[in-house]
């Protein structure tokens, strides 16, 4: 069930004359020559579970008609929206060849874990058989995960198959309906264009923890009008992206704006760049983990250049270990009486003399095909079983190297001198202190060194908010409501919790230098010069303060008035325009706060939530 084919595609390509670390070079994806690299979509989705479900179905029988199959009886459904069947499995025959699996039920961990929906599609194929798997689950949070499958059985290992499996039709069609994200970015099957209003929510998403496809981002020669090479170039060049990577296309005025912001991350003159998840825009190292296809290569073959592109958004897609709902699905397995009734056959026991009378060849049919269902279920049980043991080595090497990268970092930042020269720094402001009450809790006042690196990151921001002891130079003046609130949308708030501590960590080593005099500028510009040994912030998620039109406007800037103490201003309020961004998209959490250091010798933080009204959420 695919709509284009590939070329193969094992030359190796010159690197492009843009000057980028790295390249999309490299030899095919890991795994045996033979089999053809299987297609994996995993997204969200914003549709209730029955609905994502009717959805498939729906599209799935509508191809099955173009194609000439049967189409399949519908699922029965209960009120609450779950097949009712008896069957745990049952297997649909459509035609020769064509089976159809459907199966539903609690995820594995009992029905207070969540449930799931799946679709099994198998049909013919040139010397094998192509298999489609669509699954629905839904976690016990309501967060619901779609994802599909499309790979190819090969009858025998000398057959020669194409490199790759084709994005199969159901995910071109399904993608809009879906309303299908990751994690802050929304899941378009064909790129968009991005104007230079919308970069810094293009580099929010670039830089969120919870993303995880790989972001495309193509830029536009200047002497070429915009819509002639999106549809000339960037259309057929993203064609085998749908459901592996988001893509984009910046506009003259947005290159400017986001070369400007990713001095190390650049994109320009024509080139598209394919940005990994976890992208720190202020190291200069990690710009050589995103790879570049530059014009020269995109001109020379359109088509081999569109199989290099899907390269590693292929790859990634096939190592990223499942989100936990999917990998709680349990194995699919079809009753014996459902395979002799796809066979063909009666389930009934036959009497002694009809079963007498059918003939030698029908009953060795009827044994044929049910051998070869059972060795195509061990195979593909037998291929998740290679796919997961292979993941988890991935993992290992990749835990093994961030921890060598670790270590060798402690060896130029002695974690013991920090922390002897921050208990002392403390120690000489306790008498700085201006009193808080009134304002709110005054988290750290007399509180031990930072134990950030001793007791790793929070989880959530009901630990954080319960840890804010740990920066004896930051105040937290605010509502802890609106913190802990972040925890209720469960999708992303260990990410904006682990990011906001990162960022109440570089607030903290910026207040020490800064009450030394040794700072050199305000936050902003500690982000962008880190000195050695600190913890470094992306500059890009630190603003110095709101727009002129926030701070013009009456109910927005009185939002911002937030506590303060009496020593700081007398009205006990001020306002706090320099924020941090905890994360992307349309909740988009921000962290607002007053530098004082040169006055009380603090920084006061009067709020941790959701975006603030502005222009963009109002």
């Amino acid at each position: 069930m695919t709509s284009d084919r590939s070329t193969p595609d094992r030359t190796t390509p010159n690197r492009p004359a843009q000057s980028h670390p790295r390249s999309h070079t490299g030899a095919d994806l890991p795994g045996p020559r033979g089999p053809a690299t299987p297609y994996r979509m995993t997204v969200t989705t914003a549709l209730p579970h029955a609905d994502a479900v009717a959805l498939a179905d729906e599209h799935l029988a509508s191809w099955l008609k173009r194609e000439g199959y049967e189409e399949p009886t519908p699922a029965a459904r209960s009120r609450a929206g779950s097949p009712a069947a008896p069957d745990p499995a049952e297997r649909l025959r459509l035609g020769e060849r064509v089976l159809l699996d459907r199966d539903h039920g609690p995820l594995r961990g009992g029905p207070d874990t969540g449930r799931y929906d799946r679709r099994r599609l198998r049909t013919p194929a040139p010397h094998g058989t192509q298999q489609l798997t669509l699954t629905v689950a839904t976690a016990a949070d309501g967060r619901t995960w779609v994802r599909l499958e499309a790979e190819t059985h090969s009858t025998g290992s000398g057959v020669r198959t194409p490199c790759r499996v084709p994005v199969p039709e159901l995910t071109r069609s399904l993608l809009p309906l879906l309303d299908a994200g990751d994690g802050p970015a929304a899941v378009h099957p064909v790129p968009r264009v991005i104007t230079a209003d919308e970069v810094d929510g293009l580099i929010d998403e670039l830089c969120d923890p919870e993303r995880r496809m790989p972001t495309v981002v193509a830029s536009v020669p200047v002497n070429l009008p915009l819509e002639g090479w999106v549809e000339d170039v960037v259309g057929p060049l993203c064609h085998q992206l749908p459901g592996l990577a988001t893509a984009y296309v910046l506009d003259p005025g947005a290159r400017t704006a986001f070369n400007v912001a990713l001095e190390y991350h650049t994109v320009y003159g024509g080139a598209v760049r394919t940005y990994l998840p976890e992208v720190d825009p202020a190291s200069r190292t990690d710009g050589a983990r995103h790879p570049v296809l530059a014009r020269s290569r995109i001109e020379q073959d359109l088509r081999r250049a569109a199989a290099l592109l899907a390269r590693e958004p292929r790859r990634l897609a096939a190592d990223q270990p499942l989100p936990p709902p999917l990998a709680a699905v349990p194995v699919l397995r079809v009753p014996p009486a459902q395979l002799r009734r796809a066979a063909g056959h009666p389930v009934v026991r036959a009497e002694p003399a009809a079963r007498a009378a059918r003939s030698d060849h029908a009953e060795r049919v009827e044994l044929a095909e049910l051998a070869l269902e059972e060795q195509q279920d061990r195979a593909e049980q037998q291929a998740r079983a290679d796919e997961l043991e292979r993941v988890r080595r991935t993992l290992r090497l990749e835990r093994h190297d961030r921890r060598e990268r670790s270590q060798n970092r402690e060896g130029h930042d002695p974690r013991e001198v920090r922390e002897g020269r921050l208990r002392s720094g403390a120690r000489a402001l306790t008498g700085r202190h201006c009193t808080t009450s009134g304002v709110g809790p005054a988290f750290g006042q007399h509180a031990a060194a930072p134990a950030a690196d001793r007791c790793g990151k929070p989880e959530s921001f009901t630990e954080l908010m319960a840890r804010l002891g740990e920066f004896p130079l930051l105040t937290f003046t605010g509502d802890q409501k609106t913190a802990l609130a972040l925890d209720e949308l469960r999708r992303t708030g260990a990410g904006w919790a682990r990011l906001a501590w990162d960022g109440l960590t570089a607030l903290q080593e910026y207040a020490e230098a800064a009450v030394r005099g040794t700072a050199g500028g305000d936050f902003k510009q500690w982000c962008e010069h880190t000195p050695e040994g600190c913890h470094r912030f992306p500059p890009r998620k630190a603003v110095r303060g709101e727009s002129r039109t926030v701070f013009s406007h009456t109910k927005w800037k009185r939002e911002r008035m937030l506590p303060v103490p009496e020593c700081v201003d007398a009205s006990r309020r001020a306002f706090m325009g320099a924020h941090l961004r905890i994360g992307g998209g349309r909740t988009a959490p921000r962290l607002h706060y007053l530098d004082d250091c040169s006055g009380s010798g603090r920084i006061y933080v009067g709020y941790i939530g959701l975006h603030l009204t502005n222009t963009r959420t109002n």
